[in-house]
């Protein structure tokens, strides 16, 4: 006995596309503010990149910073608080963010004060590179950065009839 009830077959797609999984412009800037934050305070602390001490201040300098600020008289780059102030994010990209000093003036005794710390150290790295610790605490702000866009990578594409 032949079928007479014809049968439909009705194909569904579903089409699940991951975005790019990289940052956003506005994320990579919340990011490299986290990580700028991260080397102003380290060098606040008088800290080195490799978390050691900075090089200690000549005594005339220091007499005259302490007596001037009334603060303690390490190498904590905030004579007059300009330099570290004017350090921030400059240029963001969706995989980089740039920070240097805003000023010109600014700029130059940044390199002069990079300058000293590299001789000081052998020519490793000065105060703006990123210590270990900032590298973790980067890492880890990256890591929650990432974990709130989650939601918005997956995206359902649905071809078939409309949902009710």
């Amino acid at each position: 006995m032949p079928n007479n009830n014809p049968r439909v077959r009705i194909y569904v797609k579903k089409q699940i596309q991951i975005g790019n999984l990289n940052f956003n412009q506005r994320q990579m800037l919340k990011l490299g503010t986290v990580a700028v934050a991260n080397v102003k305070s380290r060098v606040q602390d008088a800290l080195q990149s490799d978390d050691s001490k900075a090089k200690p201040l000549n005594k005339a300098y220091a007499i005259t910073k302490s007596k001037r600020t009334g603060r303690r008289a390490f190498r904590d780059l905030t004579n007059t608080g300009d330099m570290l102030r004017n350090f921030q994010v400059r240029t963001v990209s969706q995989n980089a963010a740039y920070a240097s000093n805003t000023t010109v003036r600014d700029r130059q005794k940044a390199r002069s004060n990079n300058a000293i710390e590299m001789k000081y150290r052998g020519g490793q790295f000065g105060w703006i590179a990123h210590s270990p610790k900032n590298i973790a605490a980067t890492i880890a702000s990256a890591q929650r950065i990432f974990a709130q866009g989650i939601p918005n990578f997956i995206k359902v594409s649905w071809s078939g009839p409309k949902r009710p």
